[in-house]
């Protein structure tokens, strides 16, 4: 199916500057007016289109998405402290942002009578007893990024129980692709790095842990889908319902990338999450979402990004995000 275009809207975009933000943002921005709210402690300005509203500031900050929200039609809420290690060293702090922040826009989207699309994860399974694994799945997370990202994922769908506010869940695997940067970037962007460097690509573990690694781009559309679908009230997994070993990701990217780094292994971290995939036939079915970004046509277009700083070559419009992490 066609990505569904949306016209003529006031958008406001969470953490618009930032990596899946920014993707989403140059979806909207030719045909909306998009604001963007972010405090860029990772966002980069750079990432952003010159015809949208910047407010910079924290999404903690009521005045501030006050004045971000103010007669906007639609909500994407991707601001968040992704480090699933720093929510573990300060749960409090990790709560704040993710949860205690996230009702703050919930309830300025029911003061604006706006739909709400929120960035959920599938941390929020924790260790999954099926594979690949559905929406009806036990929630279990393992950690406190995990906990919080359950309870925002329950809040919106509660919130259109409730109020009647028209709200849809996205549960996130492995998101990859240009603009990925920082600390608390994914497991692709950093063996990529290894591999351009010709450093050794280093695996935790014997790389046969296996996860759904999902194109931005795909999430830009599954988005797009969210925001348009009558099926409202609802989590759905974002993912392409295939999963890839470690260890094949690490051979995709050196030759992806003409590299001669070696793969080495080191000691498995305490917890992961030995395997993680999609079950994707409910967005299938009731948003119309399918991936269309295979793994290889995806690295490319990491390999082939102008790096961090400044706009993608060879992009196309955009957690399990920590550093080095598989979850």
């Amino acid at each position: 199916m066609d990505t569904p275009a949306i016209r003529d809207q006031a958008i406001l975009v969470t953490g618009g500057a930032g990596f899946i933000g920014s993707h989403l943002v140059d979806a909207l921005a030719p045909q909306n007016e998009v604001r963007v709210l972010d405090n860029f402690s990772s966002g980069d300005r750079t990432h952003l289109p010159d015809d949208v509203t910047v407010i910079e500031g924290d999404v903690r900050d009521p005045i501030a998405l006050q004045r971000a929200a103010r007669g906007v039609d639609l909500i994407f809420h991707h601001a968040a402290l992704v480090s699933v290690a720093q929510s573990v060293d300060e749960p409090r702090q990790s709560n704040r942002t993710n949860l205690e922040a996230s009702l703050l826009v919930l309830e300025q989207a029911r003061q604006e009578d706006a739909r709400v699309v929120v960035a959920s994860s599938a941390a929020v399974y924790g260790h999954p007893d099926e594979l690949p694994v559905p929406e009806t799945a036990g929630i279990d997370p393992t950690s406190p990024y995990g906990v919080q990202k359950a309870a925002l994922d329950r809040y919106t769908r509660l919130y259109e129980e409730l109020y009647d506010l028209p709200t849809v869940a996205l549960r996130y695997f492995n998101v990859y692709g240009p603009r990925q940067q920082g600390p608390y970037s994914g497991v692709i962007s950093t063996f990529v790095e290894q591999a351009r460097a010709d450093e050794p690509i280093t695996i935790e573990g014997d790389g046969q842990q296996s996860r759904d690694f999902v194109h931005v781009s795909d999430v830009v559309r599954a988005n797009l889908r969210a925001a348009t679908t009558d099926a409202v009230g609802e989590a759905y997994n974002v993912g392409t319902g295939t999963r890839t070993t470690i260890e094949e990701l690490a051979e995709t990217i050196r030759d992806a990338t003409g590299s001669s780094s070696p793969i080495v292994h080191r000691e498995p971290r305490a917890g992961d999450i030995r395997h993680s995939g999609a079950d994707t036939s409910k967005a299938s079915y009731e948003l119309g979402f399918d991936a269309r970004i295979g793994l290889e046509s995806g690295i490319r277009t990491v390999v082939g990004s102008s790096g961090p700083s400044g706009r993608d070559a060879g992009a196309t419009p955009d957690t399990n995000r920590e550093s080095g992490s598989y979850s």
